[in-house]
């Protein structure tokens, strides 16, 4: 006889025989706590709610927290009720083995994270409030698979705006990042029978897992000062691109390629995708319009709060062409993946208070003065490293002298508690831009990023030493 309990306060799933009722009752409690259901402190209903949820007599309640108190499972003081007792008898288990020491780094210096203790807490909690009392009933329930009408709204009009995006809010769709929409587009181009998917050759390897696990093959553009190349796109369904300040790079799309790429998508219908990871981060150089606005129908635009606020809020979005518009909206739906309501009201209530436009002021500034920190710790500790990509985004990209050991390098910092990426591990296939380490300088903590740079430049300046000299015990 399978109860829940509907009166007492508490609801528990209990297992009970249709015979020796008590003695019943007595196991379903102990395996509810020895299982953690009842955790240590919790308080038990009344003998007499708990027996009339169950349809069973009072005394055989009370008789089975009499045997389960005097067994030490629960606790029970006149007057105040039945406890789960805070130390009670050790189940009977298999051991467990200690698991292995972890391996997290004690300075983490990897690029695509934002400082997360910046998050703005108080903002983001008052946005939340405010959008909860206004929002009306109705958008608490399913939302529309493009998302919900108040954030495609706010988000059209922040685009137009700062990022000079060209488009209406019945063409934004809300995803859960950049990866999400990624999959979105593949699949429509896989349905379309598209085949090939070009993207850079230095760029986020979890993208290129993206388009290979919808079927279609990766094409390697290559990468100079100019950005992207276009000669090898082939027969490419679409290209993905990072124009404003290419991943991992750092350089910006030259005014000639973008027209290029603009040119070969009108003339092959083909697609460009516009990954604009870090487009309000800018710092010495006037903001780069969003390709988009120069050919709506053929780009579509991806942008996300990973770096502005953080990436376990899993919200992005999409601004896309007319012509793709129901065949993307058709495979979200589809797939059942949606960002939750209420932060996609609040981010909507955070745009349109411009609360959103304050982080981004606080944050480019904040994050400013990190590069600018970054860039002298590596002049001081080691001269011969060049620090480029810096006028824009999160990271930097330190370029080594010719014939220093990348890997060996990488292998020096995490002996100091530190981690680091070569550049080598972003590239697929072609010409290596030579050895380099890609730095982040949003991860680590604000009270950690001193302790972290001095390791870093230690790091480096035992690398230009050669191998005699070793990390400090």
């Amino acid at each position: 006889m399978k109860k829940t309990w509907a009166n007492s306060g508490l609801d528990l799933h209990l297992d009970l025989p249709a015979s020796r009722v008590r003695a019943g009752l007595e196991a379903a409690l102990r395996d509810a706590v020895r299982d953690g259901r009842l955790h240590p402190g919790a308080r038990l209903p009344p003998s007499r709610a708990l027996a009339a949820d169950l349809g069973i007599a009072r005394n055989s309640v009370a008789e089975a927290y009499g045997q389960l108190v005097a067994e030490g499972w629960l606790t029970a003081r006149t007057g105040s009720g039945t406890w789960v007792a805070p130390y009670r008898p050790r189940p009977r288990q298999a051991p467990v083995l200690a698991p292995a020491e972890s391996a997290v780094p004690r300075y983490d210096l990897r690029a695509g994270v934002p400082d997360l203790g910046a998050f703005p807490r108080r903002a983001w909690l008052a946005a939340a409030r405010a959008a909860l009392d206004a929002a009306p009933d109705h958008l608490l329930g399913y939302p529309d698979p493009r998302g919900l009408p108040p954030l495609r709204t706010a988000l059209a009009s922040y685009l137009a705006r700062a990022r000079g995006v060209s488009v209406t809010a019945d063409r934004i769709v809300v995803c859960s990042g950049f990866a999400h929409g990624l999959a979105l587009i593949c699949q429509v181009l896989g349905a379309r029978g598209g085949t090939a998917v070009a993207l850079e050759q230095y760029g986020s390897q979890a993208h290129r897992r993206v388009v290979r696990a919808h079927g279609l093959r990766c094409l390697a553009l290559p990468v100079d000062g100019d950005g992207a190349v276009p000669r090898a796109l082939g027969r490419a369904a679409a290209a993905v691109l990072t124009p404003a300040h290419q991943f991992p790079l750092g350089v910006t799309l030259a005014p000639r390629r973008r027209r290029d790429f603009i040119e070969w998508a009108t003339a092959s219908g083909g697609l460009v995708i516009e990954d604009d990871y870090d487009g309000e981060f800018r710092y010495d150089r006037q903001p780069i319009g969003a390709m988009q606005a120069l050919a709506p129908d053929h780009v579509v635009y991806a942008g996300t709060a990973s770096k502005s606020l953080a990436s376990g809020l899993r919200l992005g979005w999409l601004a896309v062409p007319a012509p793709l518009l129901d065949e993307v909206v058709t495979a979200k739906e589809a797939a059942g993946a949606q960002a939750s309501v209420l932060d996609q009201l609040t981010m909507a209530r955070l745009l349109a208070s411009g609360g959103y436009d304050r982080q981004i002021r606080h944050a480019r500034l904040a994050y400013r003065r990190r590069r600018d920190r970054l860039a002298a710790a590596v002049l001081r500790h080691a001269p011969g490293v060049e620090v480029t990509g810096i006028a824009a985004g999160l990271h930097a990209v330190l370029r080594l002298p010719a014939g220093q050991n990348e890997a060996g390098l990488v292998a020096g910092a995490a002996a100091r508690g530190l981690a680091v990426e070569g550049l080598a591990g972003y590239r697929t296939g072609g010409a290596s831009h030579g050895p380099a380490l890609v730095i982040g300088y949003g991860r680590p903590a604000g009270h950690a990023f001193t302790a972290a740079l001095a390791r870093l430049g230690a790091a480096l300046a035992q690398a230009a030493a050669g191998p005699a000299a070793g990390p400090p015990r």
